[in-house]
């Protein structure tokens, strides 16, 4: 497979290697398998227009030098790759293009894919997916019907981020400082029909998976955050102005309540229009129009100047029997607890900023356990005072026995609440997976139940929504019928109602529908028989999330078109035994992924409980200027320019050698040079002017016994550092290693097989060329890793400097062991070193084990 090329020509080496690799399926997974397995999995890449970027680089990077070394180790490896690529960015480039979203994704998919290559990574490209492609969103649509049978996925007027520029709904996430991410257009609240999954039914579970995970912790202290698990008690306040109305507040801290002065609720609250005084509508009216405009990140910003505007209504305090102002303020959520708080300046951050701002009573109900009055607000546990017949409990008492006191009243009890919310899980846009959902009447629906028998499983409670004022119902499609594909448009423009284009695809959207069956004809058509049935389409798409959060059991079965994955090729490969990806995705994408993955195995399709067993997360290249790359500050490195100067396998030294793979790090074109040299430097000592294998690279056992130690030693540091990620030092490591092989005389041909092995996971291509030019046969990708020798590892001598009085007047090799008061009549003994000592005195002496001895005379 080698030439003869002289010099290091990677523009020839680098893509004959590739060309090699898949010509021949040298990195094709098969199972089951004898050998153990390793399953290392990136997150799934969406192919954007703009192609790979010197952070895709260093991802693949990464995870190929663990798939490469772990093959090398004796492992069945498993790594494939595929696209996540339904989305809106593509959905926008076919609306101001008219190219239809299927073409721009081939096309990115054609890029991404050749740029991928160019890089090395040994994927197996015949496990590739799509999640575009029918034959894979069948499966996701088949795992939302279990969702829909299981109660899990329902349907809600919602009041969500409406972007009528881009004409879809965005997520919480998606909305910075009140405009979309995507665009930076204007946003606003808009309620909408939109189909939501439970998630908050396994809020616990979430949280309890991730004792058992190797994940770094920042990720999973993100996710706990996200879930936001909290034990606290629900109390009703009932309502002055509006007599047997109550106002229903979560608390964590329910002994402060008799320091409650006041209640703030959140501007959506239902009750806000009742409780507002005509006195104060008008202002309450522009306050809540004002928080519409906001996002839940802004609102509920600590930092942030506390506004607020008072109801005109009270509460009464039913600790104290007090009237108590009602206020509306944007940092109370009607996602979280109940929508309303009973407010404790004396004892709550930020209670104590808005009570001091609106001027409201701020009273002490709480002191330490040592006694003393510290500066308000005291927010630590303690003891109760000022409260009655609680005073002198402790925190966790006059918990316990308040929440017992209200129980006893009907008026409250204990409970856990979560700051999760249930998953939004719908888009107003053309390019996502459909909906495998006929909306019809109640008397159909009840027919469809009777006629189609177990082609189709609905839940317990059936699923309903209102449009154009008629009451519809949700019947699941048949299994048999999927994928329910997507219709062709003419436009992919928003509708700007709030639905998706797919509204206005009449003959797509009103149907007869056979439901034992899914077959379906337009409406406009006659009816087909007497079991057919009128119903509407569902015009919402799944978002981007969905395919994703399944594809690492895909790639076990990809083409598999009977069973999601077959169980035996399952019980083989398993979750993936190392995940890589950025931490931007330490919620959204896991917390989905995790979710999907739990109800998958609740209903046996898999037998393990949680996905992804280890979690790395690689770091950002930055531009040159230490800020992260973007077009508009022109500090993007084009990862083609560089591979075309430098080569592929420079690159990726070099990506690995900037630093940790985990931190973020500048790129800097400059530091290049120095590993292409190394790079260039390592070819020059094994191929000599000639295009032949060098004199110096000689037959039998290593004649150097340092160039001996120290490749064992890095067989030993390499072989550490890759299996914990420490893969910029083991670049300098093969460097040192490099540096000795150019300073010996010669070098055994079996040092050079060794040091290829070694570097080959790191850079392939030149490792794959002089591994064939030595004239190896057996495949270097394969070939037994290879493993340090202890004995070699011994350090039989080491040298040490002899300074007198901090001067270094002569050297020493000595046994590492040599006793201190040794190495002294040693240097003593030194020809140089005695010129220095006669007729002085000997003081001082300092001694550094194996390295340094000083004498310190006078």
């Amino acid at each position: 497979m080698g030439t003869t090329s002289p010099d290091y020509d990677f523009r020839s080496i680098e893509p004959r290697w590739q060309k090699y690799w898949h010509d021949n399926r040298i990195f094709r997974a098969t199972a089951p398998s004898e050998k153990p397995k390793y399953y290392v999995l990136d997150m799934f890449p969406y192919p954007s227009g703009a192609g790979l970027h010197l952070g895709h680089c260093e991802n693949y990077t990464i995870s190929d030098i663990v798939a490469r070394y772990k093959r090398a180790c004796g492992y069945n490896v498993l790594y494939p790759i595929g696209w996540d690529a339904f989305g809106l960015p593509t959905e926008n480039y076919a609306v101001k293009t008219g190219k239809h979203p299927r073409d721009v994704t081939r096309d990115n998919v054609e890029t991404f894919r050749r740029q991928l290559k160019s890089i090395g990574v040994s994927y197996d490209f015949e496990r590739e997916i799509n999640t575009t492609d029918p034959g894979y969103f069948r499966w996701t649509q088949w795992i939302w019907l279990q969702l829909f049978r299981l109660g899990l996925a329902y349907v809600e007027e919602k009041p969500v981020w409406w972007c009528p520029a881009l004409g879809t709904v965005l997520a919480n996430e998606e909305v910075i400082d009140g405009k979309s991410e995507v665009g930076g257009h204007p946003v606003e609240r808009r309620p909408l029909r939109q189909w939501v999954l439970r998630i908050t039914a396994y809020a616990d579970r979430l949280l309890e998976g991730l004792k058992d995970l190797d994940w770094p912790d920042s990720t999973k202290r993100m996710q706990e955050a996200w879930i936001g698990r909290s034990e606290g008690s629900e109390v009703e306040f009932d309502i002055q102005e509006l007599p047997g109305e109550k106002l229903k507040i979560f608390t964590t801290r329910v002994d402060t309540i008799f320091g409650a002065t006041y209640m703030v609720i959140a501007p959506e609250h239902p009750l806000v229009p009742r409780l507002t005084t005509d006195a104060q509508r008008q202002q309450v009216e522009a306050y809540v129009k004002a928080a519409a405009n906001k996002s839940d990140l802004e609102r509920t910003d600590l930092a942030k100047d506390k506004t607020g505007v008072f109801t005109g209504s009270h509460a009464i305090n039913p600790a104290t029997g007090q009237p108590i102002p009602i206020w509306i303020a944007d940092y109370v959520l009607i996602s979280y607890g109940t929508g309303a708080i009973m407010a404790v300046p004396g004892h709550d951050e930020r209670d104590y900023e808005f009570a001091r701002k609106f001027d409201l009573p701020i009273l002490r109900v709480i002191e330490p356990l040592d006694g003393g009055e510290p500066e308000l607000p005291f927010c630590e546990p303690g003891r109760m005072i000022n409260s009655g017949e609680f005073t002198g409990l402790t925190t966790e008492e006059g918990k316990a026995r308040l929440n017992a006191h209200f129980a006893a009243q009907g008026r409250g009890r204990g409970t856990v609440n979560y700051k999760l919310r249930d998953w939004l899980f719908s888009r107003q846009r053309y390019w996502g997976e459909p909906f495998p959902i006929v909306w019809v009447s109640r008397e159909d629906y009840q027919a469809a139940l009777a006629t189609a028998g177990d082609a189709i499983a609905v839940p317990e409670q059936p699923v309903t929504c209102v449009i154009d004022g008629v009451e519809w119902y949700a019947l699941p499609m048949p299994e048999s019928a999927l994928p329910l594909e997507l219709p062709e448009v003419e436009s992919y423009q928003p509708t700007g109602t709030g639905e998706s284009p797919l509204a206005a695809m009449t003959d797509w959207l009103e149907i007869w529908h056979h439901p034992a069956t899914g077959e379906a004809v337009p409406a406009s058509q006659p009816r087909p028989g007497p079991e057919w049935i009128r119903g509407r389409r569902e015009t919402n798409t799944m978002p981007q999330w969905a395919g994703s959060c399944w594809y690492y059991l895909r790639y076990l079965d990809p083409h598999n078109d009977q069973q999601l994955v077959d169980p035996e090729l399952l019980a083989y490969w398993g979750t993936p035994d190392l995940y890589i990806g950025g931490a931007e995705h330490a919620v959204l994408h896991l917390l989905y992924a995790r979710f999907w993955h739990k109800v998958l195995h609740d209903i046996g399709v898999v037998p393990m409980d949680e996905p992804f067993k280890r979690l790395f997360h690689q770091g950002i290249i930055l531009g040159e200027d230490g800020e992260k790359m973007s077009k508009s500050r022109g500090n993007v490195a084009n990862p083609d320019e560089v591979i075309e100067q430098y080569g592929t396998d420079t690159l990726r030294l070099y990506l690995m050698f900037l630093g940790p793979p985990e931190a973020m790090k500048p790129w800097n074109p400059k530091g290049i040079e120095g590993v292409f040299r190394f790079l260039r430097g390592l070819w020059r000592e094994v191929i000599d002017s000639e295009g032949n294998v060098s004199a110096k690279v000689v037959d039998g056992p290593e004649q150097d016994p340092e160039t001996e130690r120290l490749l064992h030693q890095t067989i030993e540091k390499v072989t550490a550092d890759i299996e914990h990620l420490r893969l910029n030092t083991v670049v300098s490591q093969l460097m040192i290693l490099r540096n000795q092989i150019q300073k010996a005389q010669t070098v055994s041909r079996q040092t050079i097989r060794t040091f290829l092995q070694l570097l080959q996971p790191f850079a392939p291509h030149i490792a794959n060329e002089l591994w064939t030019r030595l004239g190896e046969t057996d495949d270097i990708n394969t070939a037994p890793w290879p493993k340090a020798d202890p004995d070699k590892l011994v350090v039989e001598q080491v040298k040490v400097m002899v300074q007198v009085n901090g001067k270094v007047r002569g050297q020493l090799m000595v046994a590492p062991d040599t006793p201190e008061a040794e190495v002294v009549e040693m240097a003593r003994a030194n020809e140089r070193v005695r010129a220095h000592l006669d007729g002085k005195t000997l003081r001082k002496v300092i001694y550094v084990p194996g390295r340094i001895l000083n004498l310190v005379v006078g």
